[in-house]
């Protein structure tokens, strides 16, 4: 990468290191010498201090303090000279017969020292920069300082600073190579050590970039408990957070998807039963406009004319409010405005009652119906809407039987479970229709079902039934007829309540 970050930071600290090298440099050139002298000045005063407080306590004629502050000027590259009110040496680092000590006191007593050389005066020494002639004919630049103590004596007390200059130009030039070896060595071992941190960093990159197609599988694998590794915990937390929310929004999605589909299919559902309950009510509303228009306009005159008349007009009207009581009670069924009452209730008993009062529809029929159950057998349910369950089962296969014109109604216990089935004999429902016959207005034989009044509403009506009670139902063709059949609940303690 041209503007990787590896690069930024071995270029930044090379740089840095090129600046510090060049900032001591010029530091060492234009201070050092000021240091040196400020330092070497408080060397001095620091010497001529330590000595007069040995003079006042009379501890200088002791040999080892003597020995012992010569050994310290000489370390710090003074030489000195202690001289008494008689002219008589006390202490000195050089020998008396040394060119040195003669040239340095009779320099120290006959100078003319220029004001701009003096750095510090006052009434007990003098501090200032003086050149001499060495033995070769060369000047020496020293720092020189002279004065008397409080018992009398004087003294004379200098350090060279040639020394310095050589000393900073050698340090100028140990630095620079010092320098460079720092900055080669510096700068690779920077390069080396920044991969440590571009390299999760381009991992972290990486699993960005598969985050942003969508691939939530890629993990950060570093184990750094640093910033970076920390960073890297949180992508993958990230990732795992926003792959639980997409999954989320991908099944709301999907279930938005299934809302509107399921709208479209009751819109659909709507129109087919706008168009189904016209044309239900079309056929009997023709029926009792005509008649009573006949009646109206005296068709015939005759008694048993106008009462076929008003018995047609009677029979279509009545086919018409129970097709409408049955849209009702469907309708209540279907959108769970009629709660389930859950009781416990004698199935055979209610299965007789309805049989006796369906009694004039089978001898209507000219039918035989048998009867198969035990003497009692409870269950839990509704008891209101088992017997609409129970009657629109009997009254469907009273329509419909044909043949030996038998009906058969069986109930048995099985397990927990109780099993009711109402058969009639006559024609197989074709396998086709019957997946359709619990649906709303369906008919399989239209002509039939309109010759004894029926709406196709009355097994949509079981089903709803059957499913609010969570139970099952269904329907069986036989070679000789079909069974139509349902279950209840028939445990000794009620646990389907909900």
């Amino acid at each position: 990468m041209k503007f990787s970050i590896r690069r930024q930071i071995t270029a930044i600290f090379i740089a840095l290191l090129v600046f510090v090298l060049g900032a001591v440099l010029v530091i060492n050139n234009g201070f050092l010498g000021t240091y040196y002298l400020s330092h070497k000045t408080e060397d001095l005063i620091r010497t001529y201090n330590e000595i007069d407080g040995m003079l006042q306590e009379g501890a200088l004629t002791d040999f080892s303090v003597a020995r012992g502050l010569l050994i310290r000027t000489e370390r710090a590259n003074i030489d000195l000279a202690v001289v008494d009110s008689g002219g008589e040496a006390q202490l000195s680092t050089l020998s008396k017969e040394d060119p040195r000590f003669i040239q340095m006191l009779s320099e120290s007593l006959g100078q003319d020292i220029n004001i701009e050389d003096i750095l510090i005066q006052n009434d007990n020494f003098t501090v200032y920069r003086s050149a001499t002639q060495s033995g070769s004919g060369s000047n020496v630049e020293y720092l020189k300082m002279w004065g008397n103590f409080s018992d009398g004596s004087w003294f004379v007390m200098q350090s060279p600073l040639a020394s310095i200059r050589e000393s900073a130009s050698l340090a100028n030039q140990f630095l620079i190579y010092l320098g460079s070896v720092g900055i080669v060595l510096g700068g690779l071992l920077i390069w080396l050590f920044s991969r440590r941190i571009t390299q999760p960093l381009m991992q972290l990159t990486r699993l960005s970039q598969e985050m942003a197609n969508l691939n939530f599988d890629a993990r950060y694998n570093g184990s750094g408990r640093d910033e970076i590794g920390i960073l890297g915990c949180n992508f993958n937390k990230m990732s795992e957070q926003l792959e639980k929310t997409i999954s989320e929004l991908k099944r709301a999605n999907n279930q938005l998807q299934k809302d509107i589909e399921q709208k479209e299919k009751m819109e659909e559902m709507r129109n087919e039963f706008l168009g189904n309950v016209s044309h239900e009510l079309k056929t009997p509303i023709a029926l009792i406009q005509g008649y009573a228009e006949g009646l109206k306009e005296g068709v015939n005159d005759d008694p048993e004319s106008r009462e076929f008349y008003c018995d047609v007009i009677t029979d279509e009207a009545d086919k018409m409010n129970r097709m409408v009581k049955n849209l009702l009670t469907l309708n209540q069924l279907e959108f769970g405005d009629d709660g389930v009452q859950f009781e416990r209730f004698d199935i055979v008993g209610l299965v007789r009652g309805v049989i006796a009062s369906c009694e004039i529809l089978i001898q209507q029929a000219e039918a035989s119906l048998d009867f198969i159950a035990d003497e009692k057998l409870y269950v839990w349910a509704d008891e209101f809407k088992t017997e609409q369950v129970v009657r629109n089962y009997l009254t469907n296969a009273i329509h419909h039987v044909a043949n030996e014109k038998r009906i058969e109604i069986r109930i048995r216990q099985e397990s927990d479970i109780a099993r009711i089935s109402v058969f009639n004999s006559g024609n197989p429902i074709p396998e086709e229709d019957i997946p359709k016959l619990w649906d709303k207005f369906y008919k399989v034989d239209k002509a039939h079902t309109r010759e004894y009044g029926g709406n196709g509403i009355g097994l949509s009506i079981v089903k709803a039934i059957m499913e609010s009670f969570r139970q099952k139902y269904g329907v069986r063709n036989f070679d000789n007829g079909v069974e139509f059949w349902f279950e209840l609940d028939a445990k000794t303690e009620n646990t389907s309540l909900h």
